[in-house]
């Protein structure tokens, strides 16, 4: 049943991982900036969902579209061949998409919660590409991110079999989002309010495995960032006031956290 489990997550985080692509390209502007909506090379970007669902490849221009916005260089796997136009989604994000999928259904298990986990992940691992382009964590995708997560964990409460406790989840919430709006108000130059209301959502989720899976999560994120940040200044490729995108780094700490939470229930 385990493996079963397991190899519907992964199907489910490969269907939705190659949807993050097109999404990803069209997110990562500046915060002034329209949402894109074409091409590097101008031709409108086309399809279901209004143009936020389809493959990473323009068609037309066969130059494919990529997270950064930029066009790819020369070599032969970087241009599609004019008349032979092939659909080359992105393959990092797909595939952490169901690495991670995978994971949480092999340390959750057939709980009802393990649902809201899989809902949630191919957005979070949406906002960690996102950040890691242009430093920046959408409102768009972190609000509904937050209300989501805490209207399933609640729908959750009403079936049999779940483990964690919504009122925790709640008060994970408030606790980690504040702690972070803290930061905020200390530091705004190193601290940015997206990773604040991301902070929502990842509390909730920590929170409904209890207050030590919340403070495990919540430290990882730090401790991840930290290491990270040491590995930069050591390498010398960046300073002491370099900033660095935090939000992979919490959602990270947030997965261990589910991990340890889900196997421990």
């Amino acid at each position: 049943m385990d493996a079963t489990l397991i190899a519907v997550a992964g199907f489910w985080g490969a269907a939705t991982g190659l949807l993050l692509p097109r999404a990803a390209y069209r997110f990562s502007v500046e915060p002034e900036e329209p949402w894109r909506d074409a091409c590097p090379a101008g031709h409108a970007l086309a399809g279901r969902g209004r143009g936020w669902i389809g493959p990473a490849v323009c068609a037309r221009c066969a130059v494919p579209v990529r997270p950064g916005g930029t066009a790819p260089g020369p070599g032969p796997s970087s241009v599609v061949p004019a008349g032979r136009p092939r659909y080359a989604p992105g393959v990092l994000a797909p595939a952490v998409t169901v690495l991670v999928c995978a994971l949480l259904a092999w340390a959750v298990g057939p709980r009802p919660e393990l649902a809201v986990w899989l809902a949630a992940a191919p957005v979070a691992v949406l906002l960690c590409v996102v950040d890691r382009r242009v430093h920046r964590l959408p409102d768009a995708l972190t609000l509904p991110l937050a209300a989501a997560v805490t209207l399933l964990l609640g729908g959750v409460t009403l079936l049999p079999g779940h483990t964690g406790s919504w009122s925790t989840a709640l008060l994970g919430g408030v606790a980690l989002g504040g702690f972070y709006f803290l930061l905020f108000l200390i530091n705004p130059d190193g601290m940015g309010f997206g990773d604040v209301k991301l902070a929502l959502a990842l509390g909730v989720a920590l929170g409904w495995y209890g207050w030590a899976v919340l403070c495990t999560g919540g430290f990882a994120g730090f401790l991840f960032g930290a290491v990270y940040g040491l590995g930069l200044l050591i390498l010398r490729r960046a300073g002491r006031t370099t900033g660095i995108p935090f939000g992979p780094f919490m959602i990270a700490g947030a997965l261990l956290g589910l991990v340890l939470g889900g196997l421990s229930a």
